[in-house]
């Protein structure tokens, strides 16, 4: 009976050991990119399959990025079946601002040299410090929530509260120094086999690394692709042309490419604004600013709407994103570079209508020229050809040649020679 039950232990627990093993291979994850929806969506993704390795490695290298996008990866990382390593590199990689979240995140944090980790003090949109009652507020928020992170997994929290309230910045040598990490190698393998048997903190893993065979992921094209599409110049960019281009195919009807190319152009700027936080007043804005313009070409305003419709427009860009980081505002050179050469444009467009309206009329030529009649009702004259009635209402014969007394409105009045 004892050694019946002995052997059934025996069995669980190696049972037991190969399940926390998982398949005997480490999935490693690049991240180098920003932290926002897209980017945030993938690497959750891979934190998922990572469940079926024995670790998975994110190799980050960010700037940072969004801060809603960096909190749902810290949650996946908190929450993962599997053990989860960041490591910041290569060589010359940091991990700043969001970043750093998703670093102290991890079971272990570990750093390449000539790598390093730090600046989160959180900033408005436009780059600069926020107001003093609001920055109490949010800055105390992500203090706590990143000394939080760094006191449960053994590491220094006074550096996490100084890195927010100070934008500290730490070299990888001085991050291993002041134990804001817990590791430091010059490579991958190199830092699977230091770690190999550690237990983590607080969710007690044992790792099981040594000799491991990596498997690696990157960010494919499409995901690539979704990223470059969310950048805030090229989404007013793509919506501006979007709505030209429909407009375009409204006022020419059975063009088709125009307002084909203006609809894709629309619904993909429309995705990036469904992706970033947008305020959509300043969609609103940029749609009023160019149908100011539209109707400004159709009604004489002598460039009234024009001007209001160029400031609506330049506002509109500018509110797109102002509520997200920095990096993800519409450069205010781009703004000036597009209203100025609409205004141009338009202005230039104003000044041949004008001219054209001032230039005498070419009609009162026509009078005293010579013509052949062509049928009943029209008479071809100085290579073009008009309609025509006699003065006296006899009926033209073809092929007569007339003499042209008068010109009312677009209509002739002739006589036979």
């Amino acid at each position: 009976m004892s050694r019946a039950f002995l052997l059934a232990l025996l069995l669980a627990l190696v049972a037991a050991s190969s399940a926390s093993a998982g398949n005997g291979k480490v999935l490693a994850v690049t991240f180098d990119a920003d932290v926002n929806p897209v980017t945030q969506g993938w690497l959750n993704d891979r934190i998922a399959e990572g469940a079926d390795y024995d670790a998975l490695v994110i190799l980050l290298d960010t700037p940072g990025g969004l801060d809603e996008s960096m909190r749902k990866i810290v949650q996946a990382e908190l929450s993962a079946k599997e053990p989860v390593v960041v490591y910041v590199s290569p060589q010359g990689a940091r991990a700043a601002s969001a970043g750093v979240w998703i670093s102290q995140a991890a079971d272990v944090l570990a750093m390449a040299p000539n790598t390093n980790i730090g600046s989160s003090t959180p900033i408005t949109g436009s780059g600069q410090n926020i107001g003093s009652d609001l920055k109490r507020k949010v800055v105390n928020d992500a203090a706590a929530s990143l000394r939080a992170l760094a006191r449960s997994h053994g590491r220094n929290a006074r550096w996490a509260d100084r890195a927010v309230r100070k934008a500290s910045n730490l070299a990888a040598d001085e991050a291993l120094k002041l134990n804001v990490i817990d590791r430091m190698a010059p490579d991958l393998p190199t830092l699977l086999r230091d770690i190999d048997g550690q237990k983590t903190k607080p969710r007690g893993l044992t790792l099981h690394t040594a000799g491991d065979p990596i498997v690696t992921r990157e960010m494919g094209f499409f995901t690539r692709l979704l990223d470059t599409l969310i950048d805030p110049n090229l989404l007013s960019l793509l919506f501006l042309a979007g709505i030209a281009g429909i407009v375009f195919e409204v006022f020419h009807p059975g063009v088709v490419l125009p307002g084909a190319l203006g609809a894709v152009a629309l619904f993909t700027a429309l995705f990036g604004f469904s992706v970033l936080p947008t305020a959509w007043a300043g969609v609103a804005l940029i749609a009023l600013g160019l149908a100011l313009l539209v109707i400004d070409a159709h009604v004489v305003t002598h460039g009234a709407l024009t001007v209001a419709g160029l400031v609506a427009l330049a506002v509109g860009m500018l509110m797109l994103f102002h509520d997200a980081p920095a990096q993800y505002r519409v450069n205010t050179w781009l703004v000036l570079l597009i209203t100025a050469t609409i205004g141009g444009f338009m202005a230039f467009a104003l000044g041949k209508a004008v001219a054209a309206r001032r230039r005498p009329s070419a009609m009162p030529a026509m009078v005293g020229a010579e013509g052949v009649v062509r049928d009943s009702g029209s008479v071809f004259v100085q290579g073009e050809l008009w309609q025509a009635a006699s003065d006296d209402g006899a009926p033209l014969e073809p092929g007569a040649h007339v003499h042209v007394d008068d010109v009312e409105g677009l209509r002739l009045k002739v006589h036979r020679v």
